[in-house]
């Protein structure tokens, strides 16, 4: 496949500086799937609290209203751990700095699971979503470590770990959280965060950086995240529509609690967290978007395309909620391959223009995505309270018609 040009103005002294010492030499199959799981165990924790969301909201007596707070406020965090956590693995060994961000997420999870009131949980929260930007800088790493020519399968699998993680969060939070207590899914998640790390240190080998990399100061660092945007239109491009395409996957399954909870259907949590489960697809899209990817931009834009479609088509079940669970299992299927498949081209693309900078390049692509996520968790809740369901489904289909739309006009970026 041949690279796309940068559109901007030639590299900046801080992106040359931070150039690797060693190019790629490929990525072992196992050490793929071992950072994989490092991923979904990672994300898992950004979205444990959706299926839980009421019994919070019991616990601490938050409005249901604004209980949608606590995803917005782990997202406001994510944000800030993007822009001040993830750029620094252009310029230091990224195993290390994997491990310290794992051994410091053990401690904001059991922050949450102890937190006596609403405002210490709410402090906790955002420490978990800062720290959960390790993700990030894994899927950074895995795409350095790749082979030529391999990018994409590898990028697709690592990614496709971060499905079934957010996928397995509602699932494995609404099954504890039945059986010992909300507290008890931070408690579990901190252990096994504390496993992975132990994992990461002992199998991925440290990188080298030169000496010029280590002399870069951190704020300037950090200040490059903007320069890149300036400079790179495909940055901003990608970054708009990881904004949008989260939105809308936020705004479906931040809120499906609140009905399914409710009559007629009345489920359990346990019950709830099993349509985490339903999107399973959604690694399959993480997996076919990165193998097309690596046929060359043309395929990646036409799976792009067609996973923008099928988001926007998931909200027409979505609305058919009332009358049977059913039809929200389809609209999860969907939406959640449709967003993996646009989401690993958008990275895949991404990662072609600047190879040197991919850490940053991710902090400002992902940047957006929190933005989205988080705006996703509190207008959808707000919704839901002065309109109900179908009031959800009509903010969800209008952002997906506007991600496609954006698409249609600026996929040459």
């Amino acid at each position: 496949m041949t690279s796309p040009a940068p559109t901007g103005p030639p590299t900046t002294d801080v992106t040359h500086a931070t150039h690797a010492a060693t190019p790629p030499r490929g990525l072992s199959p196992a050490a793929a799937w071992l950072l994989s799981v490092t991923c979904g165990l990672a994300v898992a924790n950004v979205y444990y609290s959706q299926p839980l969301l009421d019994l919070i909201a019991r616990d601490y007596g938050i409005d249901p209203a604004t209980v949608g707070l606590v995803g917005t406020l782990t997202q406001v965090g994510y944000g800030l751990g993007l822009l001040l956590l993830v750029p620094p693995g252009d310029h230091v060994d990224r195993r290390a700095l994997t491990t310290a961000q794992l051994g410091l997420s053990v401690l904001a999870l059991l922050a949450v699971a102890v937190a006596p009131s609403a405002p210490l949980l709410l402090a906790a929260m955002a420490a978990v979503g800062v720290l959960a930007v390790v993700a990030q800088v894994v899927v950074a790493h895995s795409a350095s470590l790749a082979a030529p020519g391999d990018q994409g399968r590898v990028v697709g699998t690592v990614t496709s770990g971060i499905v079934v993680g957010i996928l397995l969060a509602r699932t494995v939070a609404g099954t504890i959280g039945d059986l010992a207590g909300w507290r008890a899914v931070y408690l579990a998640s901190a252990v096994a965060t504390g496993a992975m790390a132990f994992a990461v240190a002992a199998v991925l080998p440290p990188e080298r950086r030169g000496p010029a990399a280590r002399r870069i100061r951190y704020l300037r660092l950090v200040g490059s995240v903007f320069t890149l945007f300036a400079e790179e239109r495909v940055l901003r491009v990608r970054a708009v529509l990881a904004l949008l395409t989260f939105t809308s996957v936020t705004v479906l399954l931040t809120p499906m609690v609140l009905p399914l909870a409710a009559p007629p259907f009345e489920l359990s949590h346990t019950q709830i967290g099993l349509f985490g489960m339903a999107g399973a697809a959604g690694a399959l899209g993480a997996g076919h978007a990165g193998r097309q990817a690596d046929r060359g931009r043309a395929h990646a834009e036409r799976t792009a395309g067609l996973g923008l479609v099928a988001m926007l088509a998931a909200w027409l079940p979505a609305a058919l909620l009332p009358h049977s669970v059913w039809w929200l299992v389809l609209a999860v299927v969907v939406i959640d391959y449709g967003l993996q498949s646009v989401h690993v081209v958008n990275q895949h693309l991404l990662y072609q223009v600047r190879p040197e900078a991919r850490s940053r390049l991710t902090a400002g692509y992902m940047l957006l995505y929190s933005v989205g996520c988080g705006a996703g968790a509190i207008a959808s809740t707000l919704v839901y309270d002065q309109g109900g369901w179908h009031a959800v489904c009509a903010l969800g289909a209008a952002t997906s018609l506007a991600a496609l739309a954006y698409w249609r006009t600026a996929k040459d970026g």
